[in-house]
This record gives C-alpha cells, structure tokens and sequence, in this order.
C-alpha cells in the first residue's frame, strides 16, 4: 500500500514529487513512456525562471529529479495500463497491480506531428510544437506553421514578432479557424498561406537542422520544396490519460477536469499540468500544478485519516 502514487515526471510531476516528499510522504513517482516528459525533447529553455543564460530541458528535468530524490521520493519505470478507483485506488503498471490512498496524475499530453520518416531525431533541431517556447530562437528567419485551426492561427501571428516570413501551411483552401483568428492571421503581411498543400519530407543542412520542407500540392500533385529554418506543427496534442478516461470526468478532447483546484471528481485524485491543462502548456505553469496538486493531495490524506 502506497500513501502517495505520482503518474508522470515532467514538470508537473517532479514538482509534485519534491513538495509531497518534503511533506514526508514518500511518494513513488512512475516514468512512463517518456521519462522527463516534453522538456527533454527540447534543447535550450530561456523562459524557465532562474535562468538568465537559459538551461538545456534535459538539465532541468534532471536537477528537479534529483532534488526530488533528495527529499525521499521514489522512482520507478511503469506505464500505467489500468485504473481502478476505490479506497484504495489501484493501478495495474506493467501487468502488476499496486494500491495507493492518493493519487496525483501528471502524465502530460503528447504533441501530434507528422509521422514523416526521420521525425522524430529533429524535434528540437528546427522541427517543435511550442511556438512560445521556442520562437526567439528564430529571429529574421523564415519559419512554417504546419495546421489551419485556431492554434494555428494563434502560433503563426505569435511567430510573427520574431520571424522574418512565416508561411502557414494547410491541406485545404480555407482555414478551420474560428473567423476572428482566421481574419488576424491572413491580415498579417508577415504571414504567407500555402494551401492545398502538405508537407511530405523535411529538408536537412549538414549539422542536422532543418533548412526547408517538400510539399505536395494536393489538387495537382506537384511537389516543390520550401526554404526555411524552423517547422512549428500545430495539429493538436492527445492528453495521456487513455488508462483513466473510463473512471475520470474527461472533457471532449480527452483533458482530465479539475473540479475544484486541482482535484478530479473522485475523491484522493488529483491532476496536473498538460494532462488538464490545453490552454497555456508552458513548464512553469506545469510546475506551478505540480505545486498545487500535492498541496491539495496533503491536505486530503490529512483530513482522511
């Protein structure tokens, strides 16, 4: 029997960890899929707080890390596969099931790209799904944004305060935008549209970064290649919460619902970060969840017993 169970080791999650073992609570804290969560995709984060010169996600993910084992917590290597909440709530992690009184679950929500051969070794090397987090690298640069919804739209106005042109890439001849942000982003003159197009391969320089996308137009067929420094996708993130959606209130696109702060409609679980959060998805405000939730978990076990 655990007393506190942490799902998730992003921001979010670590940050949980470090307050709920400084509350002595021992927590054991599960890696799934992706130990570190979206930060370690990333290289340089320069809006992290307390780092003037910047700081490698990796290297931040690892100091919180170990800040956290610093005060007791525990770490193991689990992907949650079944959910059963109760008194005790149960989890099934590879094929074993362990019991916990509280549970904080920050297990993030993955970024959906393009499923193009080669992928996945540039995230970070000019190909992202953070136009906050990683615009100011690409200043006077052209750039893309792959997508034609609101986020989209959002991402490409954003990226116009550093980019020189950015080209907004989408598959029809109109955007599925709501009007208002469809209206802004085709207003810009930084912005350049590229309908009835798809991206289908990325273009790489000699040290690996990308330097231009191929496009297939979709009415003709004719491919061409574009030149540019950095890809942003904006096609929507799936929140990681499959093992749980059965007992969990979800919204339509799958994002847990926090009930009040950061408490979840049954009673001893909690959720943090991306896994609640579609709005902001930055690592502070991650961070600051993570805070939350394991204030809110402590007080709980405190008044449960």
């Amino acid at each position: 029997m655990e007393k506190m169970i942490i799902v998730g080791t992003g921001c979010a999650g670590l940050t949980a960890a470090i307050y709920t073992a400084r509350a002595n609570l021992t927590p054991l804290v599960l890696e799934g899929r992706l130990p570190g969560g979206q930060l370690t995709t990333t290289t340089a984060v320069e809006n992290f707080p307390g780092f003037p010169d910047g700081v490698d996600g990796p290297d931040l993910i690892m100091r919180m890390k170990k800040q956290a084992e610093k005060f007791g917590s525990r770490f193991q290597y689990g992907v949650v596969e079944e959910f059963q909440p109760g008194k005790p709530h149960r989890l099934k992690i590879d094929g074993q099931w362990i019991e916990t009184k509280a549970l904080i679950i920050a297990s993030g929500a993955s970024p959906r790209y393009l499923d193009i051969e080669g992928e996945k070794a540039l995230i970070g090397h000019g190909l992202t799904s953070c136009a906050t987090c990683d615009g100011a690298f690409y200043r006077n640069v052209p750039v893309c944004v792959v997508g034609g919804g609101d986020s989209a739209c959002e991402e490409a106005t954003f990226l116009t305060r550093f980019a020189s042109e950015v080209y907004l890439i989408h598959r029809r001849d109109s955007l599925r935008a709501s009007k208002i942000m469809a209206d802004r982003a085709l207003a810009n003159p930084k912005i350049k549209p590229v309908w009835n197009s798809t991206v289908t391969g990325y273009l790489t320089d000699e040290a690996g970064e990308v330097r231009g996308v191929t496009l297939k137009n979709l009415q003709d067929g004719s491919v061409s290649e574009l030149a540019l420094k950095c890809v942003f996708v904006a096609i929507g993130h799936e929140p990681n919460t499959a093992p749980f959606r059965h007992a969990l209130p979800v919204d339509e696109n799958g994002y847990l619902i926090q009930k009040q702060g950061t408490q979840t409609g049954v009673e001893g679980v909690f959720a943090a970060g991306d896994v609640a959060d579609h709005v902001y998805r930055q690592a502070i405000t991650a961070a600051g969840q993570g805070c939350a939730a394991a204030i809110d978990a402590e007080r709980w076990l405190a008044d449960s017993e």
